[in-house]
C-alpha cells in the first residue's frame, strides 16, 4: 500500500510483455471535470492482454494499465457537478466528454473531445490504488443498491460490450440462431445478452472445454469444440443448411473472423467484438453475393445505464463471471492466472484493495 499521501503502487507497463507492480506517483485533479476514485474492486481484461502482446502501438513505456473498476471518489474538481466524494461508482471503460458530436450522438467510443477509450490507453489507468477519471460526469455511475462491487465491475467493459458490440450490433432477434466464437468473458456476456431476445439456439464455439461448460452456464443450449467438430457443419444442420442468423467474433484473431464469415447464413450479420491486432481476410468473392452485413465496434457504454437496472432487477446474473480473487498486491499473480485461463479455468480476476 502507498506509503504516503503522494504515492501509490499501480501496475505498469513496459514494453511488449513487460509489466511491474510498482510505487508511482499518486494522482490529481488536473481538470475541473476530473475524479480522483480510490480503486476498491479491478478486474484485468482481455485487451490488456493484447496491449502486452504488443498489438495495441498507442499504449507506451510507463503507462498504468486497466480500464475497469468500482471505487470511492475522493476528490472532484470545481465543474463535477453530479459526483461528490464518498459517492461509490462504476468507471466506465469509456471516457464521454458529453458535448462533442459522437457524444451527442450516443457514440462515446468515438469521442472527439478528449474521452473515447483512454484508460489504460492514452492515459493512467484503473489496475492501481487511486485513478484519475476525466469528465467524471459522464464517465463514471452510482452503483445501485443491493449489488456487490464485483456485479457491477463486469459492466465496466464485458458486459456492454458483449451486449452492444456483439447482440445489439448483430441484431439478435427472437427465434435466431447465434453463433458466438470464442466463449471467454465477452463472448459469454454476448451469450446472455443474446438470450434477453429468445433466440431459438445459442452455439458457443471455443477449443477450451473448460469455457464451453461455462457457456453452458450463461445459457448456451449448444456447443462446439471446433478441434473435435466441424462448427459449420453443426450450425448448418440446425438451420436447414443455411446458416447462422448471426455469427458473433468474440476472439480477436484472423481464424475465428473468417470462421464466423463461414458460419452467417446469406441476409445474416458477422458481428466482430474481438481485438484485432493483425490483418484477417475477407472472402468478398464468397460474401459478394450473400447480402452478409458485417459490423465492428468499439464499445460505446450506451447500454450501461439499461444493464445497471437489470443487474438490481436481478435479471441478469454476474457474480458467475468472477472464478479468481486476489489482494491488489498480488496483480502479478493476477495476471498469470489470467493470461493462462486455458489452464486455471479464469473468466474474470478481480482483486481488491
Amino acid at each position: 500500500m502507498a506509503t504516503n499521501g503522494s504515492i501509490m503502487h499501480a501496475l505498469v507497463y513496459h514494453g511488449p510483455g513487460q509489466k511491474a507492480w510498482e510505487t508511482v506517483p499518486k494522482p490529481i485533479v488536473e481538470d475541473d471535470t476530473d475524479a480522483v476514485v480510490k480503486v476498491d474492486t479491478v478486474t484485468i481484461c482481455g485487451t490488456d492482454l493484447h496491449i502486452l502482446k504488443g498489438d495495441v502501438a498507442a499504449v507506451t513505456d510507463g503507462r498504468i494499465l486497466g480500464h475497469e473498476a468500482v471505487g470511492t471518489v475522493e476528490h472532484v474538481g470545481a465543474g463535477v457537478k453530479n459526483v461528490k466524494p464518498g459517492d461509490r461508482v462504476l468507471v466506465s471503460c469509456i471516457t464521454a466528454c458529453g458535448a462533442c458530436r459522437y457524444c451527442r450522438e450516443g457514440s462515446y467510443g468515438q469521442c472527439i473531445g478528449g474521452g473515447g477509450w483512454i484508460l489504460g490507453h492514452k492515459i493512467d489507468g484503473t489496475q492501481a490504488e487511486y485513478v484519475r477519471v476525466p469528465f467524471a460526469d459522464t464517465s463514471t455511475y452510482a452503483v445501485p443498491e443491493g449489488v456487490t462491487d464485483e456485479e457491477v465491475l463486469m459492466l465496466a467493459d464485458i458486459g456492454p460490450t458483449g451486449y452492444e458490440v456483439g447482440v445489439l450490433n448483430g441484431r439478435v432477434r427472437p427465434g435466431d440462431v447465434v453463433a458466438v466464437v470464442g466463449a471467454g468473458p465477452v463472448g459469454l456476456s454476448a451469450i446472455m445478452g443474446a438470450k434477453l431476445f429468445s433466440p431459438a439456439h445459442v452455439v458457443a464455439i471455443d477449443l477450451a472445454d473448460a469455457r464451453l461448460e461455462a457457456a453452458k452456464q450463461f445459457g448456451a443450449d449448444i456447443t462446439v469444440n471446433p478441434s473435435r467438430e466441424d462448427a459449420v457443419a453443426v450450425v448448418r444442420d440446425l438451420t436447414q443448411g443455411l446458416g447462422a442468423d448471426v455469427a458473433i467474433e468474440a476472439v480477436g484473431v484472423a481464424p475465428t473472423f473468417e470462421q464466423c464469415a463461414a458460419l452467417v447464413r446469406p441476409g445474416g450479420t458477422v458481428a466482430n467484438v474481438g481485438v484485432h491486432g493483425g490483418p484477417a481476410t475477407l472472402h468478398l468473392e464468397e460474401l459478394w453475393i450473400k447480402n452478409v452485413t458485417i459490423t465492428t465496434g468499439l464499445v460505446d457504454t450506451y447500454s450501461t445505464p439499461t444493464l445497471l437496472r437489470l443487474l438490481a432487477a436481478h435479471h441478469i446474473d454476474l457474480a458467475r463471471f468472477v472464478t479468481h480473487r486476489f489482494a491488489m498486491d498480488d496483480f502479478l499473480d493476477a495476471y498469470d492466472t489470467f493470461a493462462r485461463a486455458a489452464d486455471t479455468g479464469a473468466l474474470k480476476v478481480v482483486l481488491t484493495s
